[in-house]
C-alpha cells in the first residue's frame, strides 16, 4: 500500500533519499525529531532566526502521516467544532479556530511564495441522514459564533442524494510531498541538517541536553517531538490520546466522468471523504475514511474494501490506481497538544493530537513552539495551553484508558503467562487463541503461516508473532517494546500494530511509529 503521493516521480524513499551526514558528538541549537510538516516546519522557523538546527527522521521526510494525508488544507473540519464547543468556553473553541486560520495562512503564503502549486477548493461537510443533518446545524451554529463565514446548502454539486450540507468557500487542496520538498531544500538552504534513517531513541540531562540514537548522540540546546506521538513518556501523552487509523484510495475516472468539483467530509460514521486530483493529464478521485482504533478490528482489510465498494458504486467505472492508510492521534479532550513537555525542564517540545486535521494544526503548532523556543508569545497558543479538561474530556480519557487495561489484561490472559514473571515454571495450558484462526499452541518446530498471514501464540514463557510474507517467516517477540502489549496482525498493510498506543511494526520487528522507539526483538527457535 503506497499512497498517490510518495508513488509520484519526484518522491523519495528510505532508499533514495539523499541524507545529511550524522556527526555524532556535534552540537546544536535545536534537536527537532520527526521530518513531517510540524517537524520541517518547525526547522524552518528556528533556522531563519539563526539557530543551528539537526533534523532527525527514522525513515525519509513525509514518511508516516504527512505522506498518506488526504492534503485538505481547509478551516471546516467535518464537525469538530461541535465537538470542542460541548466540552469548552467560547474563548477556547475561538482560539482553536484562530490557530488554524494562522496555520493556514502561514502555509499557503509560504506555497505562493516558493511557487509551489495547489488548489483553492470549496469545502463542504455533507449529510445524507436526518441525525446528520443535526450534527450539522450543531456545527453551524459553533462555527457561525467563531466568525467562521460557514452556510448551509441543499446541493453540494454531489452525484448521490444529501439532505444538506455547510460550505465554506476558498480553501486549499495540496500535494503534501511538494510541501515537504520545498520545505526540506529551504532547512537546508538556510544551514540546517536533515538526516534520514535515523531514530531519536531518549533525550537525558539538561544545559545542554543529550540526544541519544540509533546512530549515537548529539547536544542540544532545545529538542521538539516531532513524532505523531511524544516518544518519550515525560506527561504521559499516551495516556491522553487515541490512536486512530484510516484508509484512503485514489481512482483512476473513466472518460467523461468528473470528480465533485469541492473537498467533501460525511457527517455520519463511516466517514466519506472525497476530493480530487489531476497529475500528467490524469484525474484522478481521493476517497477517505472508514477509520477504527488502531489495533482494534477484526479485519484492516474490511475497512478499506467498505471504502472501495462505497466509492465505485458512487462512480461506476472507477479504477483504484492507489491504497494507503494513515494514523492519526486524537485527544481525549479533542483539543490538540503542543509545546513544552512536562519534566524536560522548558526545554524539550511537541505537538499531537491533530484529530486528522495535520494539515493547518501541524503548521499551528511549529509557530506556537518556534515562539515558545524564541521567547515569544500568541495569544491563541496561550489559551489553548491554559485549557481545563471538562468532565467530558476526564471521562473520556477514563474510558480509553480502561478500554487499554482491559485489552491488556484479556491478551496477556489468553496466553496464559501471567505466572511466568515470578520465575516458576509455566504449566502449559490449553489456550485461547488471541484472534480468529489463531492456534491454541505451537507444532514442532514453531507454525510457519501461508504467504500474508500471520499468527500470535505461545511459545513456552514467550508470546510469539510469525508471519510469512514474500515467501520469507520471521519469527518476533508479540510484545510491544512500549509498554507490554500484545500486537495484532494488520491483515491489510502486513504489520504488526499494538492495540494499546498504537505502535506500528514491519514484519521483520522494524519500528514503523508509535510511542515505542525500539523493534520488536527476533526470537530464536526454542
Amino acid at each position: 500500500m503506497t499512497s498517490l503521493w510518495l508513488d509520484r516521480g519526484q518522491s523519495f524513499s528510505t532508499d533514495t533519499f539523499e541524507t545529511d551526514m550524522f556527526e555524532a558528538g556535534s552540537s546544536y541549537d535545536t534537536v527537532v525529531a520527526g521530518a513531517g510538516l510540524t517537524g520541517l516546519v518547525t526547522a524552518l522557523l528556528l533556522a531563519r532566526s539563526g539557530q543551528r538546527v539537526l533534523v532527525l527522521e527514522a525513515r525519509f521526510p513525509g514518511a508516516v502521516t504527512t505522506g498518506n494525508t488526504t492534503a485538505k488544507v481547509s478551516l471546516l473540519q467535518g464537525t469538530v467544532l461541535a465537538a470542542l464547543a460541548r466540552q469548552y468556553a467560547q474563548k477556547q473553541v475561538g482560539a482553536y479556530v484562530e490557530a488554524n486560520r494562522e496555520g493556514q495562512s502561514w502555509l499557503l503564503r509560504y506555497l505562493d511564495d516558493h511557487h509551489v502549486p495547489y488548489q483553492r477548493r470549496d469545502a463542504y461537510t455533507y449529510a445524507t441522514t436526518a441525525q446528520g443533518t443535526e450534527r450539522l446545524l450543531e456545527e453551524l451554529g459553533a462555527a457561525t459564533t467563531t466568525g467562521l463565514d460557514v452556510e448551509y446548502v441543499r446541493d453540494a454539486r454531489l452525484p448521490f442524494p444529501i439532505q444538506g450540507a455547510l460550505l465554506l468557500t476558498n480553501q486549499a487542496q495540496i500535494n503534501p510531498m511538494d510541501v515537504v520538498q520545498a520545505l526540506l531544500g529551504d532547512v537546508r538552504a538556510r544551514g540546517g541538517c536533515v538526516v534520514g534513517g535515523t531514530r531519536l531513541r531518549n533525550v537525558s540531562g539538561s544545559g545542554p541536553l543529550t540526544v541519544h540514537t540509533d546512530q549515537g548522540t548529539v547536544t542540544a540546546n532545545n529538542v521538539v517531538l516531532a513524532t505523531g506521538i511524544p516518544v518519550l513518556d515525560r506527561g504521559l501523552y499516551f495516556t491522553k490520546l487515541k490512536p486512530l487509523r484510516s484508509y484512503a484510495a485514489a481512482l483512476a475516472l473513466p472518460a467523461g466522468v468528473t470528480a465533485p468539483p469541492g473537498m467533501y467530509l460525511s457527517a455520519e460514521e463511516p466517514t466519506h471523504s472525497l476530493r480530487e486530483y489531476e497529475a500528467d493529464g490524469r484525474k484522478y478521485l481521493l476517497v477517505g475514511g472508514h477509520g477504527h482504533q488502531v489495533g482494534r478490528t477484526g479485519s484492516e482489510k474490511s475497512h478499506l474494501s467498505g471504502l472501495l465498494d462505497w466509492a465505485t458504486e458512487h462512480f461506476p467505472g472507477a479504477v483504484t490506481t492507489h491504497t494507503w492508510s494513515a494514523q492519526d492521534y486524537q485527544a481525549t479532550n479533542l483539543m490538540p497538544f503542543f509545546g513544552k513537555l512536562p519534566r524536560g525542564r522548558g526545554h524539550i517540545f511537541f505537538g499531537t493530537g491533530y484529530n486528522k486535521w495535520g494539515m493547518t494544526n501541524a503548521v499551528a503548532a511549529a509557530l506556537g513552539i518556534s515562539a515558545d523556543i524564541l521567547g515569544g508569545s500568541l495569544r491563541w497558543a496561550n489559551t489553548i495551553h491554559h485549557r481545563v479538561t471538562s468532565p467530558g474530556g476526564a471521562m473520556t480519557a477514563v474510558a480509553v484508558n480502561a478500554g487499554v487495561a482491559a485489552r491488556l489484561a484479556a491478551d496477556w490472559g489468553k496466553l496464559a503467562v501471567g505466572k511466568s514473571v515470578s520465575g516458576r515454571p509455566v504449566v502449559e495450558p490449553v489456550i485461547e487463541p488471541v484472534e480468529t484462526g489463531v492456534p491454541t499452541g505451537p507444532p514442532p518446530g514453531g507454525p510457519v503461516p501461508a504467504d500474508g498471514d500471520a499468527t500470535v501464540y505461545r511459545d513456552g514463557a514467550r508470546p510469539a508473532a510469525v508471519s510469512t510474507v514474500d515467501g520469507t517467516t520471521c519469527r518476533l517477540s508479540a510484545v510491544c517494546t512500549h509498554l507490554g502489549g500484545i500486537v495484532h496482525w494488520n491483515d491489510s498493510e502486513l504489520t504488526w500494530d499494538c492495540p494499546l498506543h498504537g505502535s506500528r511494526f514491519s514484519p521483520d520487528g522494524k519500528l514503523l511509529e508509535g510511542p515505542s522507539t525500539h523493534d520488536l526483538p527476533r526470537l530464536e527457535q526454542g
